[in-house]
């Protein structure tokens, strides 16, 4: 009877369901791939308390005091010493171009006027537009101190090290000073914004006229693959155009988003950004058989964008593969590029190594779509 449970039944639907899913080799990957990604991920590569951040020293005074104190930045894990700076000229480029998180400033005479009496001034500058990158290392710092005036400070001077701190240390915390999250969000969101729409609708959109059987009809016309590619990518630059209109207009008036620096450099920025996600889109299109999986790949590249490119996390504070494979993901680059132009007033000069990595990745991504695009005509 129908109405009874049929277990042979039961087993041919069941087996039919095992073999399509073998046959559907991208959402089976999909399916294994996915939570392994995120548990490494996750796992290994996020880091709340970043350590390790870059840091740069003026270096007034050279006495043991001063050694102390450096050394006890070292050791704690959350400076790393990259080289020495002369000016305030020099760090404040140094932290707008993003080669340091801090620049230490050592002033002349520190150590004569610790034995003075005076309270001399450690100057620390932080790149505050991550307030999450600064502040462990600043939290650390009472102790590195502490440590420092102990073990440096004894005999004749041991009553500097009994009494109040014989110097002071001031932080400025700079492009954040109040520490606003939207501040160092906001910026980065729309790197994020432009990756989910840009891939998803460029790869599902072609997959669609293929599916429809429109695709068959431009391969058989003499139109070539970088033609075809440019024709389907180029309408959707509309469509970030407006979304980054939207994103700049709502971060300044809804959110108090500053934005300090050279539009041209934003626009170029921009653009670049776009074509990326344009043309890994394409790519995938090339790759997907249907607009399910080419969903499933499209949320597949999404992932690195979110956990890899710096947006939630510091990007300095990851591990050493964890950030050659960021350097890979376009928004990476673009998020450098926006905080950097946003928040401190950057110029074109400041962020042309995010422009060159910006071309670069394109150029690598339009090679493999044109080439994948080539086998689907053969």
């Amino acid at each position: 009877m129908s109405g009874v449970f049929s277990l042979s039944r039961f087993l041919a639907v069941l087996l039919k369901e095992f073999i399509q899913m073998r046959r559907d080799r991208v959402t089976f990957a999909m399916m294994i791939g996915l939570p392994i990604v995120q548990l490494l991920l996750f796992g290994f590569a996020i880091n709340a308390d970043p350590r390790h951040l870059p840091t740069l020293v003026e270096v007034g005074d050279d006495g043991p005091l001063v050694r102390s104190i450096l050394s006890g930045m070292d050791v704690s894990g959350y400076f790393d010493f990259r080289g020495t700076v002369e000016g305030v000229g020099a760090g404040e480029d140094a932290l707008r171009r993003g080669e340091a998180n801090f620049v230490v400033v050592i002033p002349d005479g520190f150590e004569r006027d610790v034995i003075r009496g005076l309270r001399p001034q450690i100057l620390i500058s932080a790149d505050a537009s991550d307030p999450s990158a600064v502040g462990g290392a600043m939290s650390a710092m009472s102790g590195i101190l502490e440590g420092a005036i102990s073990q440096t400070l004894s005999g004749p001077l041991a009553g500097l090290a009994n009494g109040p701190p014989p110097f002071s240390l001031v932080v400025h915390r700079e492009y954040n000073p109040e520490g606003r999250t939207s501040t160092n969000i906001v910026p980065g969101l729309l790197a994020i914004i432009l990756s989910m729409t840009m891939v998803m609708i460029t790869a599902v959109a072609i997959v669609k006229e293929r599916e429809r059987g429109t695709m068959e009809m431009l391969i058989s016309t003499p139109v070539r693959p970088l033609e075809v590619m440019l024709g389907k990518i180029l309408p959707y630059v509309v469509v970030g155009y407006i979304q980054t209109i939207v994103f700049v207009l709502a971060a300044g008036l809804v959110f108090a988003v500053p934005f300090e620096g050279s539009m041209l450099a934003f626009f170029i920025g921009f653009n670049l950004f776009i074509l990326d996600n344009l043309a890994l889109g394409f790519l995938i299109s090339t790759v997907a058989r249907n607009q399910m999986q080419a969903m499933q790949l499209s949320f597949f590249t999404i992932l690195p964008s979110v956990l890899l490119s710096g947006f939630m996390f510091p990007f300095a504070g990851m591990p050493g593969w964890a950030q050659a494979l960021g350097t890979m993901v376009p928004a990476t680059h673009f998020i450098r590029l926006v905080r950097k132009v946003m928040l401190k007033g950057a110029g074109i000069g400041d962020v042309s190594a995010e422009f060159v990595a910006l071309t670069v990745i394109l150029v690598v991504i339009s090679i493999g779509a044109m080439l994948r695009y080539r086998q689907t005509l053969d």
